[in-house]
């Protein structure tokens, strides 16, 4: 049963890497990527009908981490409150910024365009830094308090974290506007696609030359997740070198999805380890709650995680199209 809530877990964080991955990527490409108003409005109501419920994996995520893992979640969000405030502050500025941007007809819109951009780039940047923490481990002590040493969650192995999932973002990003974006954007985007070929690659052969090095006691899933990473990306640049966008961005988005993953299963059944006192680990046995809490939860879970999926595939076949001037734009 840990096992099963654990892959749950993981189920939904890897659902909202692959689908609100290319939210935050086209946020913050925004500005290069859509030259004028109606370019940038055409661009936003791309990834328009998906916005809101991309978001729903990530509250059912967190809802799965408290509900189900109450000894892990205050050890995470503990030892890396610093990450998780900026995080917080990104995804509200970049949300609030989407909705409100187009609102009022006449209101100047330059204020909300810059909002969407940094929220969705500083999203990015500390979801990248997070999880890239994870893999190291965080600054607590041994009884998994945390530890005061705010430098620490800036390692450079970390930083190489932020600074790839821009990379990652991007490549997505770009392949989902090639694919859903107007005519007039489509071309553009697909350039702008490959030139995030390159850094991303890049990221994916130094994080996992350098985690091999950095990390100890690593499972063979999780050179299982690596070889998708890498299986992913190649079907990417395929797709890219062909023209056939519709096969990268299921590929973009998986490849998005794995590292979340990775981190899942990096060090299984430990799921926590520090920095700070190497004796210390967390197993996923020791993190889970009672077992007549999971039992409970386990009657809304199901129902819950078949209506998150048929909502969502219903949605993309509702949506399947690229983005015209006869569309209707949500933002």
């Amino acid at each position: 049963m840990v096992t099963i809530w654990w892959c749950v877990l993981g189920l939904l964080l890897g659902g909202y890497f692959a689908l609100a991955g290319y939210d935050y990527g086209v946020g913050f490409l925004l500005p290069g990527l859509a030259r004028d108003e109606p370019q940038q409005r055409r661009a936003l109501g791309a990834l328009g009908p998906f916005f809101l419920a991309n978001e729903v994996w990530l509250i059912a995520a967190v809802g799965v981490l408290f509900g189900a893992f109450p000894h892990l979640e205050g050890r995470v969000f503990a030892g890396a409150y610093v990450l998780v405030v900026t995080l917080l502050l990104g995804l509200v500025a970049f949300t609030a910024s989407v909705q409100l941007r187009s609102r009022r007809p006449e209101a100047r819109r330059g204020p909300w365009t810059f909002g969407i951009t940094a929220g969705a780039l500083v999203t990015t940047v500390s979801w990248g830094l997070f999880l890239g923490n994870l893999v190291l481990g965080l600054p607590v002590d041994s009884r998994g308090n945390p530890v005061d040493d705010v430098l620490a969650l800036f390692d450079p192995y970390a930083v190489l974290w932020g600074l790839g999932f821009v990379a990652l973002f991007g490549l997505q990003a770009a392949v989902f506007l090639a694919v859903r974006g107007p005519a007039d954007l489509a071309g553009r985007a697909a350039r702008f696609a490959k030139s995030f070929t390159a850094p991303a690659g890049t990221f994916l052969v130094v994080a996992t030359a350098w985690g091999a090095l950095a990390v100890s006691g690593a499972s063979w899933l999780a050179i299982v997740v690596t070889a998708v990473a890498f299986a992913a990306f190649g079907v990417v640049l395929f797709g890219l070198r062909t023209r056939r966008f519709r096969v990268a961005l299921p590929a973009a988005m998986l490849l998005s999805a794995t590292p979340a993953l990775l981190v899942g299963v990096l060090r299984f059944p430990t799921v926590l380890v520090s920095t700070s006192d190497p004796s210390y680990a967390l197993t996923v046995s020791a993190a889970v709650t009672a077992p007549e809490t999971a039992a409970l939860l386990g009657w809304f879970a199901v129902p819950v995680l078949v209506v998150l999926v048929v909502v969502q595939w219903l949605t993309w076949r509702a949506n399947r199209g690229p983005v015209d001037r006869q569309s209707l734009l949500h933002f």
